[in-house]
């Protein structure tokens, strides 16, 4: 059975515990910025959205590649960049349709989830189970879209 990540923005804080976990899994260095999930701040609102790869069917990043280095994970289904393929030239970063895929100026390649072999740093350090990692039948796309699509409107005016 094939699990994904599942994203509750109702439940995100804002803590970046997850951006923490996700750099010190992947880097060695407790550093945002390295982090392969990110937290999209409406700061006005006092929301917040993580967002990661979606690990999409169709993988527009893996389609995108011209040296075939994004390749999936047999066992986990992510897409995965392999580092000694990668060229470093970003068209998979442009052909991701959710800005899921950067580039690693420090190493020349991209970076992209690939859901850390199975057991994802992030929903393991996720403080309130904002990020979980469920069955794929149950993830919450549909849900992170409509909480990122909301905005202050319905509020009443000062």
């Amino acid at each position: 059975m094939q699990k994904s990540l599942s994203i509750d923005p109702e439940k995100c804080t804002g803590c970046l515990q997850c951006e923490l976990a996700c750099s010190y899994d992947n880097e060695s260095v407790f550093n945002p910025s390295k982090s392969r999930i990110k937290v999209f701040k409406f700061e006005d609102e006092g929301r917040f959205v993580p967002y990661t790869c979606t690990q999409c069917d169709e993988a527009w990043c893996m389609k995108a590649c011209p040296v075939d280095a994004i390749g999936i994970d047999a066992a986990t289904g992510a897409k995965v960049v392999s580092e000694a393929r990668c060229v470093g030239c970003k068209v998979c970063t442009i052909a991701c349709p959710f800005g899921t895929v950067n580039y690693n100026s420090a190493t020349g390649k991209v970076i992209k989830c690939d859901l850390c072999e199975g057991e994802p740093a992030c929903a393991s350090a996720c403080p309130t189970d904002a990020i979980t990692f469920v069955d794929a039948d149950w993830t919450g796309l549909d849900k992170m879209r409509a909480w990122a699509g909301k905005t202050d409107a319905q509020q009443p005016q000062a």
